[in-house]
């Protein structure tokens, strides 16, 4: 195999390594948002930052855990291209990797990087636009399935109402195979987003198990803001008392419920049927 040309650093192999503790502090909320930082655990997601202009500060890798070995290297041509931007490669142990990534999925490669958290104002929507809207979703790994439906059904914007986890935490961007990136995710306070809304007429559609019209019998193909709550609470008063139209997906069974990101699939591929994609 093809050898890693790093830059001359020694190799850190100790979790009190000043880097290391660093890194560890990411895994904070509030350190965060302080910092303006965030790990990108994986090749998929380094590439898809990079493709996306994020700035990347410095990235710690294992070659023993890389996935691509004698297959094309990707790896090797990423770490290289990086370091020809002068752009700091340190190598780390098993042990020190398995200190600092996310999940099952080791892959060897991470990262941090300075993600722009994009703003409302900057929206540019087209003449019938296909929103997202989604609601104090607690857990990182269904905001990261969320944008991954995005992505997939060509949504223009995943609009956050009062966001219960921060859109770049690493681990939303491990669920979301690296597409928070790729989407316009904005977070946003609820009236800020109702005001946006109504000012371009978009219809707001709530999904809701009260909701009086099954979800294939609404017209989905006008401008069109699809919003969904939590798991645990569904969506607030303030959206379902905003809504153009409330509408439910059918529960043949005891549940009352589907997992969020679920639901949020199956009306943006409706949403997409619709629009003849």
């Amino acid at each position: 195999m093809m050898q890693t040309k790093f830059q001359v650093f020694p190799k850190i192999t100790s979790f009190a390594n000043p880097k290391i503790k660093e890194l560890v502090k990411l895994r904070d909320r509030r350190e965060r948002m302080k910092t303006g930082v965030t790990i990108i655990d994986g090749i998929r997601e380094l590439k898809a930052a990079l493709d996306a202009g994020v700035v990347i500060k410095e990235v710690f890798v294992c070659p023993a855990l890389y996935q691509d070995q004698g297959q094309g290297n990707v790896e090797q041509d990423i770490i290289k291209n990086l370091t020809a931007k002068n752009i700091a490669v340190f190598e780390v142990s098993k042990d020190v990797f398995a200190k600092i990534c996310f999940g099952d999925r080791v892959e060897g490669v991470l990262a941090v990087g300075c993600p722009q958290t994009k703003k409302l104002v900057d929206l540019q929507v087209n003449k019938n636009p296909l929103l997202m809207l989604i609601e104090h979703v607690e857990k990182p790994g269904n905001l990261g399935a969320i944008l991954r439906t995005a992505d997939a059904a060509g949504i223009e914007a995943l609009l956050v109402s009062d966001a219960a986890t921060d859109v770049f935490n690493p681990n939303v961007i491990r669920a979301s195979l690296g597409t928070a990136f790729s989407v316009a995710v904005i977070p946003e306070t609820p009236e800020n987003i109702l005001s946006f809304l109504k000012r371009h007429k978009i219809k707001i559609v709530a999904a809701t198990p009260a909701g009086q019209k099954v979800f294939t019998t609404v017209d989905l193909r006008c401008g069109v803001a699809i919003a969904i709550g939590s798991e645990k609470d569904g969506l607030s008063d303030f959206w379902l008392n905003a809504a153009d139209e409330r509408i439910s997906i059918p529960m043949k069974g005891k549940a009352d419920s589907l997992n969020t990101s679920v639901a949020a699939a199956l009306i943006a591929y409706e949403a997409l049927r619709q629009r003849g994609n």
